[in-house]
């Protein structure tokens, strides 16, 4: 499943997050006992959105980033992209204030230097091409703009890996059985996060894309990381 590359892992991912897109939220605050919420609410804060700024949530999935950076700056002008349909249609049951655009993380439709900031959560390990996802961000972005990625990551060894693959490849697929019906999905989730670079690994490719004062924060016993950087210029 993680092996896969270009139109292969693109048709993949697409048709897994259509079948759990109903229970996608649920699903997300079960398997991080609600932390999520808290690491997007980091996130957006990360973004440093200023007055009036332009942020774009890409690969937005239900649009929860796109929503939390709504309620921080009101007088923002946010956007949400994903490529798959199911995801947006079930945001917009719940965000119907949020603007949904369906967009290719690869080849998004936006001009150059178009946003003051890019934020992403659980995107990243899942396009066919992760240099070019970044690439892609670093264009879009205006000079001086900032991106902001939310996405687990592959942990270091500690005292607390025997219950991180116990959670990983017992409780998640598990809990995605029960919730969803669909144990597949969730055993995609620890494959891709254990095939995934490591943080320091994703941290040289923001910088090798261009990207300055680049930085990152592990979470929830080193599964998860937040990492950040700037395009230079601003």
């Amino acid at each position: 499943m993680s092996q896969l590359t270009g139109k292969d892992r693109e048709r993949y991912v697409r048709n897994v997050f259509t079948r759990i897109a109903p229970r996608y939220d649920l699903m997300n605050r079960l398997m991080t006992a609600g932390q999520d919420v808290r690491w997007r609410r980091e996130a957006i804060q990360r973004a440093g959105l200023g007055a009036a700024g332009t942020l774009l949530d890409l690969g937005a999935g239900t649009g929860d980033l796109a929503r939390e950076a709504m309620r921080r700056r009101p007088d923002a002008h946010v956007f949400a992209a994903d490529f798959t349909l199911g995801m947006m249609l079930s945001g917009r049951e719940r965000h119907k204030d949020v603007p949904f655009v369906q967009a290719d993380a690869l080849r998004t439709p936006f001009g150059d230097a178009a946003f003051d900031a890019v934020v992403s959560g659980y995107l990243m390990r899942n396009v066919g091409d992760l240099d070019q996802a970044i690439a892609e961000q670093y264009r879009i972005l205006k000079p001086g703009g900032r991106v902001v990625i939310l996405e687990t990551t592959v942990p270091t060894p500690n005292l607390l890996s025997p219950f991180i693959w116990l959670h990983l490849h017992v409780v998640i697929p598990t809990l995605g059985w029960l919730i969803t019906g669909d144990r597949e999905a969730y055993r995609y989730l620890p494959d891709s996060t254990e095939h995934f670079v490591t943080a320091e690994a994703f941290a040289g490719r923001l910088r090798a894309k261009g990207f300055a004062e680049v930085g990152f924060r592990r979470l929830m016993g080193g599964t998860i990381a937040i990492h950040w950087g700037e395009k230079p210029g601003g």
